[in-house]
């Protein structure tokens, strides 16, 4: 892992063991997953887990609304901000 970000040139930040918050939004991404989907079904080969994480991912940003966005899906969030609309969300109802 460590050859393959230096070879890329991304970076690496450790996260000190026992403190998941120091990556808070995506360990409570990853806790949802895991609870939603990958601990709800038993995959029967790689193509199927493909295919249920897909769907899954698909209903997680384009069919459910996020409280931290408003009650937005995270889909209508980028399209409001390509559009150029105040994302203000006091302004958004």
């Amino acid at each position: 892992m460590l050859k393959w970000q230096e070879d890329r040139k991304v970076g690496w930040h450790y996260i000190a063991p026992g403190k998941p918050m120091q990556n808070g939004l995506v360990e409570s991404f990853n806790g949802r997953m895991r609870d939603e989907c990958l601990n709800e079904h038993l995959f029967d080969s790689l193509r199927h887990a493909r295919n249920l994480v897909a769907a899954w991912r698909d209903d997680f940003n384009h069919h459910r609304p996020h409280s931290s966005l408003a009650g937005m899906t995270p889909a209508e969030y980028v399209n409001r901000l390509k559009e150029g609309q105040n994302l203000n969300r006091a302004s958004v109802k």
